[in-house]
């Protein structure tokens, strides 16, 4: 979701976040430098000039604070993110200071002694008093904290306005109304599909294992044990694949989609409902229904409720092996600070992880409301381990789901075999 901002807000835009007094060191380096050349890497987007224009305010306002400082900021490819960060943990002489990084990440760039620990900073700040829960959660392994949530994007339910009304359907309630909804819409359009779905959309499958008591593991400390296969998870992956059929959408052109599939699909004017983010209205205004659509949390299992959504988003934090301790930490909080979000928000689109900036944005953009409701109902985060990544990138949900989608395997033996290869890799992670 991108939301124009004035120019003049842009240039206006202030950010004076009061550096939180240091009181001890825990960098790989013995230099605290209060002078010299500080890099940042943040995440290039598709249009990064909004972006560009905020963070150049907000180093502009740090140069000034700090006297014989420069900032050296670097946009780097998203995808490649994974490769440049392990060469800058290998060699901390190419490292940058401060960089922007996913919050599923934060587990694994701990493990791998990346990060700094910024607990005491972080608790002396003043502003992160209003920092929800689940963006705290992203940033914290261990009882530790290694970075500042920078934005936060989470999922609910898009729906054709124009063929509800046609049709004379209401927004589902439950998710038992949300399949019956979507039966309904694909019988009396068989040429839509009733709610679009994706055998490899981990992220919107997630809230139908959440929403019936389901988890993806248990424990904590670093040390989880697989929860996917218990009997409330395999109620949701059941829930969640059934939707996979002839009444609603063909397994034969569902089981591949991803998350942007289904997404592009709804906006081309294909589906009658999809799982999207709040990340995903400009793509949807540019589409084929623009004017025709609105958002409402996704439901949960009982009438009324809202399922619980994975809780994405970035942070921002400090390599360890910085030599800029006390002013990397300034300038993680002026990029993370309330200002600093409010704007990118206006200009981006980009979530609040503060609580009060983010009520204020959905009194100025309607369109949110549906999303801070499903944030303020409660979200879900995936498991605080090194072993995520490695779960995540070799596709163990997205091949249970299609294991089962395809008729390969039941629920249950898709199941067991998820959870034995997720309990390998915490086993590995250590």
């Amino acid at each position: 979701m991108k939301l124009s901002a004035p120019l003049a807000a842009l240039l206006t835009l202030v950010v004076a976040t009061a550096c939180a007094p240091q009181t001890s060191s825990n960098s790989a380096s013995d230099r605290d430098d209060k002078s010299g050349t500080l890099r940042v890497w943040l995440f290039q987007e598709v249009g990064n000039e909004p972006k560009k224009k905020i963070v150049d305010t907000v180093v502009s306002a740090f140069e000034k604070a700090h006297e014989d400082t420069e900032v050296d900021v670097e946009y780097i490819p998203v995808e490649t993110r994974a490769q440049r960060v392990k060469a800058a943990f290998n060699d901390p002489k190419s490292a940058p200071d401060v960089i922007e990084y996913g919050n599923t990440d934060t587990a694994g760039y701990v493990h791998d002694g990346g990060l700094l620990d910024i607990t005491e900073d972080f608790g002396t700040w003043g502003e992160a008093k209003n920092t929800d829960p689940t963006a705290r959660q992203s940033v914290t392994v261990d009882g530790k904290v290694y970075g500042a949530p920078f934005y936060v994007g989470v999922r609910a339910l898009y729906y054709r306005t124009d063929l509800f009304k046609d049709l004379g359907l209401e927004p589902p309630r439950s998710l038992a109304e949300l399949a019956t909804t979507a039966r309904a819409i694909r019988a009396a359009r068989p040429d839509l599909y009733g709610l679009v779905v994706g055998g490899a959309y981990t992220y919107g499958a997630m809230p139908f294992i959440w929403a019936n008591g389901g988890d993806l593991a248990t424990g904590k400390g670093g040390s989880y044990a697989s929860a996917i296969d218990s009997a409330a998870a395999r109620k949701g992956i059941k829930a969640y694949t059934s939707l996979f059929t002839g009444a609603n959408c063909p397994a034969e052109k569902c089981a591949g989609m991803g998350g942007n599939d289904t997404v592009t699909a709804f906006a081309a004017g294909k589906a009658g409902m999809a799982i999207g983010g709040d990340f995903s209205h400009a793509a949807v205004e540019a589409g084929k229904v623009k004017g025709k659509y609105a958002v409402v949390p996704l439901p949960g299992a009982t009438p009324g409720s809202i399922a619980p959504a994975f809780a994405g988003g970035n942070n921002i934090g400090v390599l360890k092996s910085t030599t800029h301790r006390t002013l990397a930490v300034d300038l993680m909080e002026r990029l993370a600070s309330k200002k600093t979000q409010s704007a990118l928000f206006d200009a981006m689109g980009f979530l609040p992880t503060f609580t009060d900036v983010r009520e204020q944005a959905a009194a100025r953009e309607p369109f949110v409301k549906p999303f801070v409701r499903t944030l303020a109902a409660g979200t879900k985060f995936v498991p605080a381990s090194a072993a995520w990544s490695q779960i995540d990138s070799s596709l163990v949900l997205p091949t249970m789901f299609q294991e089962v989608i395809s008729g390969k395997k039941s629920v249950d033996a898709a199941a067991e075999s998820a959870a034995a290869k997720m309990n390998d890799a915490f086993g590995s992670a250590g």
